[in-house]
């Protein structure tokens, strides 16, 4: 797995956070075609690929992730167990859809170890402590990240945002 884990490595040292674009109901989310428009330009160049399969199995139905160097053949491999749910006004094929299409986006961004959502523990937005706040602020004034980005992820307190709208940011 040497191949596999240096490639994946760099391939992680490389790509960026993905950011949320779609809407859901009351949340925002990073949607398959962007995820796979950030990932694919780089897990080509870094020899990786993946696929994502369905796999029935005594009446449960799993989704099967796999990341693999394509050279060496050297592969990791997740299986994910989509539950059967229903929910509002969809259909038993829709809402299987719908789960085939959320199990995709969070086990390959689980497998790649990409930053494609909020992290915050069901339990809203974390605070931003002062340290924390100037090196934010810093990654703003380089351009690595704006300010909406920043008041999406984390609570600011009052300060904080007098202090960003006091200096143009």
């Amino acid at each position: 797995m040497k191949e596999l884990f240096k490639n994946l490595a760099a391939f992680q040292q490389e790509v960026k956070a993905i950011h949320k674009g779609s809407q859901g109901y009351g949340y925002k989310f990073a949607d398959l075609p962007k995820i796979f428009e950030t990932i694919n330009p780089l897990m080509q160049k870094h020899g990786l690929g993946f696929a994502q399969m369905i796999n029935s199995h005594e009446g449960q139905n799993y989704l099967v992730t796999i990341v693999f160097h394509c050279e060496s053949g050297e592969k990791l491999e997740s299986s994910t167990l989509i539950p059967n749910v229903q929910l509002a006004k969809m259909n038993e094929h829709q809402c299987f859809g719908s789960g085939i299409t959320y199990y995709r986006r969070y086990c390959l961004s689980a497998m790649l170890g990409l930053v494609t959502d909020i992290d915050n523990d069901a339990s809203g937005n974390q605070v931003l402590d002062s340290k924390r706040f100037k090196l934010a602020v810093e990654k703003i004034q380089s351009g690595e990240f704006t300010r909406t980005e920043l008041e999406a992820r984390f609570e600011l307190s009052k300060e904080q945002i007098n202090f960003l709208n006091e200096n143009g940011i």
